[in-house]
């Protein structure tokens, strides 16, 4: 289950859209953003992602708060906004349950970013120095969505290797959970 349309700024700062938090949000149709677990403020662990099996990988270990999902940096022009979409799509699906919230890293491409927001991205991550930053912002407040100037600290998944023990205990204790079985 997808985490919020708004959420924090990674700073811990508030969100770029000024709103709070939203908890207990529907699953929304596109899958990429949803319900926070119930009483979560902090932002969840992040990692970042860069196939289908990185995401789920991270799904199949998320703590009760989820897991922040980000695309691997400037993903909005390659593969795109609806590979990495699908890719989230493809995750949720195998692990049902976990609780996440997906940003599409756009680079310096604000007309990505815009593309990004009519796909239905609801929380993307754009570099604020492009002159055109206060226009996208404008776009994703009237969508509900968050534009985040940077992204947060997060484990790049490319790094470890998820199929044997070790890049899997990695992981599970970034994101605070058990050791994983082999």
């Amino acid at each position: 289950m997808p985490l919020p349309t708004s959420a924090p700024a990674p700073d811990g700062g508030p969100s770029l859209t000024n709103d709070p938090p939203q908890a207990g949000l529907t699953r929304q149709r596109d899958g990429f953003t949803g319900p926070l677990a119930r009483g979560s403020t902090a932002p969840p662990p992040a990692i970042r992602f860069h196939s289908a099996d990185e995401a789920a990988a991270a799904l199949a270990l998320a703590p009760a708060g989820g897991v922040l999902l980000l695309s691997a940096p400037g993903a909005a022009a390659w593969p795109g906004a609806a590979v990495v979409a699908a890719m989230v799509a493809r995750a949720a699906t195998a692990h049902p349950d976990a609780s996440y919230l997906a940003a599409l890293d756009c680079g310096s491409a604000p007309g990505l970013a815009l593309d990004a927001l009519r796909q239905g991205w609801r929380l993307l991550i754009l570099d604020p120095s492009h002159p055109s930053f206060p226009a996208l912002h404008a776009a994703a407040q009237e969508v509900g969505a968050t534009l985040w100037r940077q992204a947060p600290e997060a484990l790049d998944l490319a790094r470890l290797d998820l199929r044997r023990p070790g890049g899997r205990a990695l992981l599970a204790r970034h994101l605070g959970a058990g050791v994983p079985d082999p």
